[in-house]
């Protein structure tokens, strides 16, 4: 078994606590650098779509680092999961032993020959979904849908802060447009080369390949109008591609958590209309932003649990949380109490699929976080049930990602990964936007090679 042995800075394993990154407005950052560039983001009072007020917190050279290695943590635990849950996202716990023993699924393993349909490049042969497998003779390490979105929601929180020197800021709007480029790569054979404005992740061609979206993505998705809570897009949707998307807005730790909750459950929207499914959303990206900032997983379900508390709707989500912290207490972590997170309950009318729902997914990756011994532990956990492996595996990695950083994840799972490359370059993007963005798109200085990577238009 992989164990979290490698550690850097204050991190101590699984049970360390890396020092606190500075937060909106308190000007507490404890590094000694000066001149590096503050944290940007909105303060309470401002709204989604007014002009955000520009954060004070001190990013120091020591945050910075630790802020880097969580942002990369949670971008490449995410991914992680996901690929270590494809291959049996179909399947039941029963069909799991049957496949790879009665410990489950213990390593990546090669998408199995003649499950699920074949998906080819853009608009090639075999276009259809799979439900929840990679297509057969791709490699281990083979990444899906929810990684590719996620990859598009950091560049549109990218881009949303750059586009904010023309005056412009409302990112529910830029991350829309990320994900209309994404929509692109679903059914365009390769990167346009005309379309400059389409940015660096854009151009990347391995991620022009269908790897199974959800159908409300794909519907979401295929027209510019975009989906709010008010009037949403799929309002039957309780899947949980949302959610597996949302781990981004949890690393804008210069928001505070109520600004992160908002506009994370109107991304969602854009796609799943359910209040179930963008709550969820919502939920994940608050608790993903309270471990970036330092606080222990059991705190930031609980701030999530909080601001839940006023929003119509939230009750589903609000139980299957607590399901999940009360699980802890149940004995040693096995499937059996896995399973047990997702009793399938009805959704008003709406059939509902046991471990498949919002709510369901995000109750077995939060409990799978925190009673994991170390991020192999607790991924593996976190895929061997008979419900969305893909989706559990993937909040699951994003959660222990935010919470330890990347020196904690599995080294041979990471050399084996899709698009890693890709992945750190944009996760280290991320960290130098929101922390040095000024030196890089300010009134007074201005890099063209970031404005190339993505553009203000």
């Amino acid at each position: 078994m992989d164990t979290a042995t490698e550690t850097s800075g204050t991190q101590q394993g699984l049970a360390g606590t890396a020092a606190p990154l500075p937060t909106a407005g308190t000007g507490t950052g404890t590094g000694t650098d000066t001149g590096l560039g503050p944290a940007t983001g909105p303060t309470a009072g401002d709204t989604l779509s007014g002009r955000s007020a520009v954060t004070t917190g001190l990013w120091g050279r020591a945050e910075q680092q630790d802020f880097r290695s969580r942002v990369r943590g949670a971008l490449l635990g995410s991914a992680l999961g996901d690929a270590l849950g494809a291959p049996v996202a179909a399947l039941t716990l029963d069909a799991i032993h049957e496949a790879h023993g009665l410990a489950g699924l213990t390593e990546p393993a090669t998408p199995s020959q003649g499950r699920g349909q074949g998906q080819g490049r853009g608009q090639g042969q075999g276009h259809g979904l799979n439900h929840g497998h990679v297509p057969p003779g791709q490699g281990r390490g083979s990444i899906t849908a929810a990684t590719q979105l996620t990859l598009f929601t950091v560049d549109g929180l990218i881009r949303a802060h750059v586009r904010r020197d023309t005056g412009a800021w409302h990112p529910p709007t830029d991350v829309h447009r990320a994900y209309l480029r994404w929509a692109a790569t679903q059914h365009d054979w390769g990167p346009d080369e005309r379309r400059q404005d389409n940015g660096w992740l854009a151009q990347q061609e391995w991620l022009y390949t269908r790897r199974d979206p959800a159908r409300a993505c794909l519907t979401g998705f295929a027209d510019p109008l975009l989906g709010t809570p008010d009037q949403p897009k799929n309002p039957t949707s309780l899947d949980a591609a949302a959610a597996t998307r949302s781990a981004p807005f949890g690393l804008l730790v210069g928001w505070e958590s109520a600004l992160v909750l908002q506009l994370s459950v109107e991304c969602a929207a854009q796609s799943h209309g359910h209040p179930t499914a963008y709550l969820s959303a919502g939920a994940f990206a608050v608790i993903v932003h309270g471990l970036t900032r330092g606080e222990s997983l059991d705190s930031a379900v609980q701030r999530a649990l909080g601001l839940l508390g006023a929003r119509p709707g939230h009750q589903p989500v609000t139980d299957a949380l607590q399901r999940a912290l009360a699980a802890v207490t149940l004995g040693a972590p096995s499937p059996k109490t896995v399973e047990a997170l997702s009793p399938g309950k009805d959704h008003a009318g709406l059939s509902s699929h046991p471990g498949r729902d919002a709510e369901e997914v995000l109750a077995i990756a939060v409990y799978c976080a925190l009673v994991a011994e170390n991020v192999a532990h607790g991924l593996r956990l976190a895929v061997n049930h008979g419900g969305d492996s893909t989706a559990t595996g993937a909040l699951c990695g994003a959660l222990l990602g935010a919470q330890h950083g990347e020196t904690a994840l599995p080294a041979g799972w990471l050399a084996e990964l899709e698009g890693r490359a890709t992945i750190l370059e944009l996760a280290d993007d991320f960290a130098l936007e929101m922390t040095q963005g000024p030196a890089l798109h300010g009134p007074s200085l201005s890099s063209p090679g970031w404005l190339t990577r993505y553009p203000r238009g």
